[in-house]
């Protein structure tokens, strides 16, 4: 095997890492030598739990998982908390599912440990979105379908905003794959369909995607919050919408796929 070199992960350092959407066969392997690495490792509660495995035996787990509706500690207190363990002069590892600057907070983390001077290094991971759909035969663009891909976030508050942004992702006629958007699902669809996106447009939801649990389901935009419930599909999970979708039910049959 080639002998790869890394940078020294040095006391006081905090490496934000991607532990990518779940499976850790999808972990990159300066992931793995970041995890290896730390003296502790500070995680969010969407990762595969053997991939704290990777971490050394001596090393401190905490978690600081942020979960919908559940008790979870604030943003600020996973900053400070942060903070304090590179002041003590540990080597910290913040574990993200996906990737740390896609919908994961790690740009916020970032600018946290920038402000209070403390060295950082960002370690990019497969975000769940595009690699939920290209696992399950859904290109993120094809020269047929899109030119374009909106990677959008469906958990926030119902608010004129939020409509608005919704509409205006609708009026692109490019696809737009959701993270967090289980909740909201029903607005959106009718938003977009209001917005002029066709009621009929290909529309996957892909649950616990990755895991042993993952379950998909084609549907259209009108119909996918009814399938959905009557599917039993929710949380956590990514909503693939356009003409990318279609896709699947053609590819899927001939493509090789591993269990978790």
């Amino acid at each position: 095997m080639t002998d790869l070199s890394y940078p020294e992960f040095n006391a006081g350092e905090v490496w934000l890492v991607g532990a990518g959407p779940g499976d850790p066969r999808l972990l990159t392997l300066f992931a793995v030598h970041a995890i290896r690495s730390g003296d502790v490792v500070v995680h969010d509660d969407l990762i595969d739990r053997r991939i704290l495995d990777f971490a050394a035996p001596d090393a401190t787990i905490v978690s600081a998982g942020k979960r919908g509706g559940k008790p979870s500690p604030h943003q600020s207190d996973i900053n400070g908390r942060l903070i304090e363990l590179a002041r003590e002069g540990r080597k910290v590892v913040r574990l993200k599912g996906g990737d740390p600057f896609v919908f994961g907070r790690g740009g916020e983390e970032a600018q946290a440990l920038a402000a209070a001077g403390i060295s950082f290094r960002i370690i990019p991971g497969l975000t769940s979105g595009l690699t939920a759909a290209a696992l399950n035969g859904i290109p993120a663009t094809t020269r047929l379908t899109n030119h374009a891909v909106i990677l959008a976030t469906g958990h926030r508050a119902l608010d004129e905003a939020a409509e608005r942004d919704w509409a205006a992702m609708a009026r692109t006629g490019q696809p737009i794959i959701f993270y967090m958007a289980m909740s909201n699902l029903e607005r959106i669809a009718s938003v977009m369909i209001a917005a002029g996106l066709a009621a009929d447009t290909p529309v996957t939801i892909i649950a616990s995607a990755t895991y042993e649990s993952e379950r998909a389901l084609d549907t259209t935009l009108a119909s996918a919050v009814t399938d959905a419930r009557d599917n039993g599909i929710g949380a956590p999970a990514i909503i693939i919408i356009g003409g990318n979708a279609a896709l699947r039910p053609v590819l899927l049959p001939h493509l090789l796929r591993s269990a978790p």
